[in-house]
């Protein structure tokens, strides 16, 4: 009597977790998605809770997190946010072929609302030895 393993059921499980990351793994990142401007080593900061993504499109579109916002309501939007977390990190996203700027005018009005913790966020330069 000889026995076979069937590898079926098996190829089935691999094929659904793969197509499961596959679907997750996009939504994995934070914000909205825009064109990184590139660096050599930028610094990298942990992904906590208490940061709030703003991005600044192409196109001057602003979003708080995931949401999109007038430019004349970033100033009063931050201050409400300031008033109920205070000790929030801010970090701005913006795209590398939005005008210079739209990111300081936001960077100006995180500060404005009272804001400490303000950083930019960049994608670093591969270089062909480095990894990643």
């Amino acid at each position: 009597m000889t026995s076979d393993i069937n590898i079926t059921p098996m190829v089935d499980v691999c094929l659904v977790l793969l197509i499961i990351f596959m679907v997750v793994t996009p939504m994995l990142q934070k914000g909205v998605p825009v064109l990184l401007p590139k660096t050599q080593s930028p610094d990298k900061t942990p992904d906590t809770e208490k940061q709030l993504q703003i991005s600044v499109k192409d196109d001057g579109t602003v979003y708080l997190a995931s949401l999109v916002i007038r430019k004349d309501q970033v100033k009063s939007e931050l201050v409400a946010i300031y008033e109920r977390t205070p000790d929030r990190e801010i970090a701005v996203k913006g795209d590398s072929r939005t005008n210079y700027g739209e990111v300081l005018d936001i960077m100006k009005a995180c500060r404005d609302a009272g804001f400490q913790n303000i950083g930019l966020i960049a994608e670093p330069i591969k270089t062909p030895g480095s990894e990643g």
